[in-house]
C-alpha cells in the first residue's frame, strides 16, 4: 500500500513542472507574507501593501497553475518571472530579494521543464566498462517532410 502511493506520487510529481511550481508557490507566500503586518503598521504603509499582497497571490496561483494544468507552463513560468521581477520594485524589494530569487528560479525551471525527457545514450547500461558488449546500431531516422509556406510544426490547422 505504502509502495503504490509513492509509486503515484513520483509519477504524479514527474509528470508536471513539480520544483518550478513549488519555488512560485514560495516565493509568492514569502511576498505577500511580508507586508501583513500587525494592523498598526499596515494602517500606517496604507495602500503601499497591496501590490505586495496581490502579486504574492497571483504568484501562487501562477505555481498552482503549472501543477495542475502542465501545457499551460511556459506562459506560467514567464509570467512568474515577470512578477518576480516586478516585486523587485513594487515590494519590499521583492520580499528582501527572497521572494524575488525564488520566483525567478521557479519561473526558468517551470519554463524549461519538458514532459518527456530524452534518456542519455550510454546511462545506466555501463557503457564502455566492458562488463557489457556494444548494443547494436540504431537504425538512422527518417528525416521529416519539408515544411510548406501554410503548414506548422506544432499541428495547428490554418
Amino acid at each position: 500500500m505504502l509502495l503504490s502511493r509513492r509509486q503515484r506520487w513520483r509519477r504524479w510529481r514527474r509528470s508536471r513542472p513539480f520544483w518550478g511550481g513549488l519555488f512560485a508557490i514560495l516565493a509568492g507566500a514569502w511576498i505577500c507574507v511580508l507586508p501583513l503586518a500587525p494592523l498598526k503598521i499596515m494602517l500606517q504603509q496604507g495602500v503601499a501593501g497591496i501590490p505586495s499582497v496581490l502579486m504574492g497571490i497571483v504568484m501562487v496561483v501562477l505555481g498552482l497553475t503549472a501543477w495542475f494544468s502542465p501545457p499551460q507552463r511556459a506562459l506560467a513560468g514567464v509570467l512568474t518571472t515577470l512578477i518576480a521581477t516586478a516585486a523587485l520594485v513594487l515590494s519590499n524589494l521583492g520580499g528582501f530579494l527572497i521572494g524575488t530569487l525564488l520566483g525567478i528560479l521557479g519561473g526558468g525551471l517551470m519554463f524549461a521543464w519538458q514532459p518527456y525527457a530524452a534518456q542519455r545514450a550510454g546511462g545506466a547500461t555501463g557503457a564502455g566498462t566492458g562488463a557489457e558488449p556494444d548494443p547494436a546500431p540504431v537504425p538512422a531516422r527518417s528525416a521529416p517532410p519539408p515544411l510548406t509556406p501554410h503548414s506548422d510544426p506544432q499541428g495547428a490547422q490554418p
